[in-house]
């Protein structure tokens, strides 16, 4: 189910927004790949000691999770006319939200005075949330791609 009109994908393909979400894009999944490993490797009690990394970690791929969203917001303004939850992204946008917010949930949680072992779920839960979303996005961008190249094709991009 394409998701972008000719004329949207001509926009999508000129959109400062499109460049700047495929560099962020690769940055992210590497602080996701560093804050699953610091988890794992700080709840099996390999070389990481110390607590204070796991929250270190889990903080910068919120801040960048949080990143991607708000460019992720002027992307869907300038190719849909809507800041957030367009028909065309409703399901990412979504997810998006949901990932978002079990990120957050892990530092209202440390407030909270919850102990390691439970903070150490969440972040794996928080992780796990992100990369559902990542895997949607995974596929819808595929799913287009083949749309694209059918609209090639046909002649009408």
């Amino acid at each position: 189910m394409p998701r972008y009109t000719p004329e949207q994908l001509v926009k999508r393909n000129a959109s400062i927004w499109t460049d700047i979400q495929i560099i962020l894009a690769p940055i992210q999944f590497l602080i996701f790949v560093t804050g699953v490993t610091i988890t794992i490797l700080y709840s099996n009690g390999l070389f990481i000691t110390d607590f204070y990394w796991v929250s270190v970690v889990i903080l910068f791929k919120t801040l960048f999770f949080a990143l991607l969203f708000i460019t992720g917001m002027f992307f869907e303004k300038e190719i849909f006319d809507k800041w957030v939850y367009s028909k065309e992204f409703l399901w990412e946008d979504i997810g998006s939200t949901v990932a978002a917010a079990f990120h957050l949930l892990y530092f209202v949680l440390a407030f909270l005075g919850y102990p390691e072992d439970v903070l150490i779920w969440e972040a794996f839960l928080a992780y796990f949330t992100y990369v559902v979303n990542a895997l949607q996005y995974l596929v819808r961008i595929i799913l287009e791609k083949l749309n694209e190249r059918k609209l090639r094709l046909d002649g009408r991009i």
